[in-house]
């Protein structure tokens, strides 16, 4: 589970002590430092297998984007400050982020055209808190891949199954498109991406 250090930060505070030498991560969320939880093998395969698959994607098409390490995404009216397990950068914008250069932190849509949320134990913040702060940057794309189907019932059915949740921002709100099994993978920002569901899913390597 989430542990949260319930003394209020701002973000500066925060940028300023964490990440700190143990090697941890950690998130602001509303003025609240939150520590990450260790993330599974099955987690780390999925990410390490969707790296792959965009970076051939934007590669192949010839789009200015990366894939960072450590940047943070602050929506502008919050003390609020996440780590996606998954964000593509629009490197020619980061000249016009403010909080770039001296914190590697983003928060215009235009630097983001898409981030990954990997479900864990922390999945209503995927849902909820997170998918509406995406959608307050207007970030283009969200995915959350919960493999796991650990997500509530209101947000991936009843009965639970593995599925991934493509939010895509149409006129300032996000509408839901949902894949399982072996459905291809629509992806307004990569269009030509051949991919399912289920590829994502056995990545991991998660028994499903």
């Amino acid at each position: 589970m989430i542990q949260a250090l319930r003394k209020l930060v701002t973000f500066d505070e925060f940028v300023a002590k964490y990440p700190d030498n143990t090697g941890k991560r950690y998130e602001l969320h509303d003025g609240v430092i939150v520590e990450m939880p260790q993330p599974t093998g099955y987690h780390e395969q999925i990410i390490v297998f969707l790296l792959q698959k965009f970076i051939l994607e934007y590669s192949r098409i010839s789009l200015p984007y990366g894939i960072p390490k450590t940047v943070l995404v602050k929506p502008l009216e919050s003390e609020s400050a996440y780590s996606p397990d998954v964000l593509i950068l629009n490197l020619p914008n980061l000249v016009n982020e403010p909080l770039w250069k001296k914190e590697s932190t983003v928060s215009q849509a235009e630097s983001i055209p898409l981030v990954v949320e990997v479900v864990s134990s922390n999945w209503r913040d995927d849902y909820l808190k997170k998918a509406a702060d995406y959608e307050a940057v207007n970030i283009p794309e969200y995915w959350i891949v919960d493999y796991a189907a650990l997500g509530g019932r209101r947000f991936i059915g009843n009965p639970k199954q593995p599925t991934i949740s493509l939010y895509t921002l149409i006129e300032g709100e996000y509408q839901v498109s949902q894949f399982r099994g072996s459905d291809r993978i629509i992806s307004p920002l990569f269009p030509e991406l051949n991919l399912t569901a289920e590829q994502i899913f056995q990545a991991g390597g998660y028994p499903v």
